[in-house]
């Protein structure tokens, strides 16, 4: 039997408001195997851990539960301190009685009453635990980041700069991002292309950088410090050593046809294109679909015309196998489609494009060289009516539940630009509420309607009606005069909500990392961690974990980047014990756990077994300790209970429920 120190925490009033504290404690010392109960009011302070010690020490304590807040926040804290001790750390349990308890219980007595079956779930476990020892595992000095946007970049030239070796994955046949498609960014008004065009001839130049463009990440396997991933590099159809990005083969193709991608569709390209004057790498990509030459086998006109002998018709997929260490998710956004909002005539009219567009059309290097015009007829535009909210904040299935953060100011934004290059163009901006949280935000704001005098109406645009003369009727409320508007404009602006870019559920599946229910890549703890997912060595950066602008997108690519440094700079990680292991008189060699297990861990070994006195060789699965997370996947699915997880065995598992069931 062992010998058990409970120590009940009051976390303030957290835990004591709702948790009759002593009373656990009475009931603690009634349980087989505990010797000691104590509480204390912050268990986690210096104090509370040196009473911990003490405890060890004075009672011979072989195993301590600590009822206190959740493992995920204080399980390292209370183990470390059980080592000092010179307890094995595997022998601290935590029963959490803040957010599985006093946080969901307004009654005292059934708040204390749940406590109570929490600590003894956990005091079950411990007599059943034993000690474990954690193993090692090397690291890979080497960083994976996947996506070439500006949080991409950013968190790649950090990394590089502190002495290791970056690969960036990006799936677009330049690095760049989103960014690269704006003209001004707010609050200063400074161009886009301006601060980003040096950061990409920076990460280009970078000899600790590596970059990938037109390609994609295929497969994840391994762990933290020591992760395999096969990079596939689509073909581009042109030799990226031999072309010198003269230009002359996009000049020369003769298939013009094909939506421009970077220009969100709003003109055409041809079919071999380099997507942005100041795209790294400078070197074009044919797209196998629009090609004439691959539709027909008849053309081959830029294979004539270049004379450097880059085009290679021949070129196929490559798949790069690499290691790394740490793995940062940079995939950035997209916004969401517009299909089902058909109430705004997206779908109908030329003259009813989002702010993205817009973007583009405000651009010197976009569809209308940077002109303001309609899109139908080329006039310029003398009333513009914008619409914020278009998908966020939305009570129905077709948008966004979520506030997409920079929607507010990127419309303030193009109101101003607009105001100022065309001072005879109306604009009138709909809005829900105006939300300017950010340093000289709401003063840029207020700019737009003090000094430029666009003109803002609280309340929501109901529709838009295409008329017949061209121009769009929008009928819409005005909340604060208590009346309807009908209002015609020459070009309407939809502030479309932001989204996940569409591939993060994928990339999400490959590396075991949580994603919420709007596709946004959840991180370990909201204020504590909020660059590192839940999996190990698996760090976000930008908008793939939340809504955000570009300063904030910086920031965050600064802070994931030192987190994978930290990671880097070890030279071996302490690997989990709490691993699983095969009963090779139960195992029937099945396959079932190796199937299941999502980092390889499992393999199968043919052995010889003595079954109680019967020899014979049988297939038996054999675990990677290495390898295995402990995710307990293979316990579950082993038909014949073979596989057991250490520090989880079936046996503690179910020593906790009849605990509870006491």
């Amino acid at each position: 039997m062992q010998r058990i120190g409970v120590f009940v925490c009051h976390c303030g009033s957290n835990i004591a408001a709702t948790v009759d504290v002593k009373k656990v404690v009475d009931m603690a010392q009634m349980e087989p195997g505990v010797v000691h109960a104590e509480d204390y009011q912050y268990m986690c302070s210096e104090a509370g851990q040196a009473k911990i010690a003490a405890a060890i020490h004075e009672k011979g304590l072989t195993g301590v539960v600590v009822c206190s807040c959740s493992p995920r926040m204080h399980e390292t804290t209370f183990r470390k301190a059980a080592e000092r001790a010179g307890l094995n750390p595997y022998m601290v349990e935590i029963a959490n009685i803040r957010e599985h308890c006093s946080w969901i219980h307004k009654d005292m007595e059934e708040g204390t009453k749940k406590a109570v079956i929490l600590m003894r779930a956990a005091v079950a476990k411990v007599n059943l635990n034993a000690p474990l020892q954690a193993g090692e595992s090397r690291v890979t000095k080497r960083a994976l980041v996947i996506g070439g946007g500006i949080a991409g970049i950013q968190t790649a030239v950090d990394i590089a700069d502190a002495g290791y070796e970056v690969d960036i994955v990006e799936k677009t046949p330049s690095i760049g991002g989103r960014m690269s498609q704006l003209d001004k960014t707010f609050p200063t008004l400074d161009c886009s292309a301006c601060i980003l065009t040096p950061k990409m001839v920076e990460a280009a130049a970078h000899d600790k950088i590596k970059i990938y463009t037109y390609s994609e990440v295929d497969k994840v396997s391994g762990f933290v410090g020591d992760f395999t991933v096969d990079i596939r590099k689509k073909a581009r159809s042109v030799d990226m050593d031999k072309c010198t990005g003269c230009g002359v083969c996009q000049e020369k193709c003769p298939s013009k046809k094909a939506p421009s991608e970077f220009n969100r569709g709003l003109n055409t390209r041809s079919a071999i294109y380099t997507p942005f004057a100041q795209a790294i790498p400078n070197v074009p990509v044919i797209d196998r679909e629009a090609c004439i030459k691959f539709k027909t086998g008849k053309c081959g006109l830029c294979s004539k015309v270049c004379q450097a002998g880059a085009i290679d018709y021949e070129q196929k997929d490559e798949i790069v196998t690499e290691k790394y260490g740490a793995i940062v998710v940079a995939t950035g956004f997209d916004t969401i489609n517009l299909e089902k909002y058909d109430e705004y005539a997206y779908s109908q009219s030329k003259d009813v494009i989002t702010s993205l567009e817009l973007e583009r059309v405000m651009n010197a290097a976009g569809p209308t060289h940077g002109h303001l015009e309609r899109l139908s007829d080329g006039k310029a535009p003398k009333e513009i009516v914008f619409i914020q909210c278009v998908g966020s904040r939305c009570s129905d299935d077709r948008g966004k539940p979520y506030c997409s953060k920079i929607c507010c100011m990127y419309t303030a934004k193009h109101a101003m630009l607009i105001r100022d290059k065309y001072p005879d163009v109306n604009v009138t901006v709909f809005y829900i509420d105006v939300r300017t949280p950010g340093k000289n935000f709401d003063e840029f704001y207020r700019r737009a309607v003090e000094q430029y005098g666009v003109n803002y109406i609280k309340g929501q645009v109901g529709k838009v009606i295409p008329q017949p003369d061209g121009k769009l009727l929008v009928q819409g409320s005005d909340l604060l005069d208590n009346r309807q508007i009908l209002k015609e404009a020459d070009m309407v602006v939809l502030a479309t909500a932001i989204e996940p870019n569409p591939d993060v559920r994928k990339i999400a599946t490959m590396l075991t990392a949580s994603i919420d229910t709007n596709n946004f890549l959840t991180e370990a703890h909201a204020k504590l961690r909020p660059v590192e997912s839940p999996t190990a060595g698996i760090f976000l950066s930008g908008v793939c974990q939340g809504p955000k602008d570009i300063p904030e997108t910086v920031a965050q690519a600064g802070a994931a980047a030192v987190k994978a440094i930290g990671l880097l700079a070890k030279d071996k990680l302490m690997t989990n014990p709490c691993t699983a292991q095969a009963d090779i008189l139960l195992c029937n060699g099945c396959s079932t756990c190796e199937n299941v297990c999502p980092y390889g861990a499992i393999t199968y070994e043919d052995k010889e077994v003595n079954d109680h006195g019967i020899r014979e060789t049988r297939r038996i699965a054999v675990v990677n300790n290495a390898l295995c997370q402990g995710c307990g996947a293979c316990t579950v699915a082993c038909p014949s209970g073979a596989m057991d997880l250490q520090g989880f065995s079936n046996r503690q598992i179910i020593a906790e429920v009849d605990a509870i069931c006491r």
